[in-house]
């Protein structure tokens, strides 16, 4: 039976399984480290088993950093009408790639 859990980083709350891989913002870790998150909700597969935390259950979900990284360019444009005003702004945001180890 697999678990699922909900993870919080970077602001932001993940659906995740064991093996799953997803980007997330940039953590301050090298490649291939392990790293531990907060636990929100842990949950099995047919939903009969489920544990809520209170704001957290604690590090239950372990993960390994896959990679870090850039992502695509994102360009910012203002204008203004009739006052000759154009700025171009561009924007990367950093990630890293991390794969769920283990859950509870």
């Amino acid at each position: 039976m697999t678990k699922i859990a909900v993870i919080k980083t970077g602001g932001k709350q993940y659906k995740v399984k064991e093996g799953d891989s997803l980007k997330i913002e940039k953590l301050k870790k090298e490649v291939g480290g392990k790293v531990n998150f907060d636990t929100l909700l842990i949950a099995d597969e047919a939903g009969k088993d489920v544990n809520i935390g209170d704001p957290s259950l604690g590090d239950k979900v372990k993960a390994e950093i896959l990679e870090n990284g850039k992502g695509k360019k994102v360009t910012v444009v203002k204008y203004k009408n009739k006052t000759r005003y154009l700025r171009t702004r561009g924007h990367r945001q950093e990630y890293s790639k991390i794969r769920i180890d283990k859950i509870g």
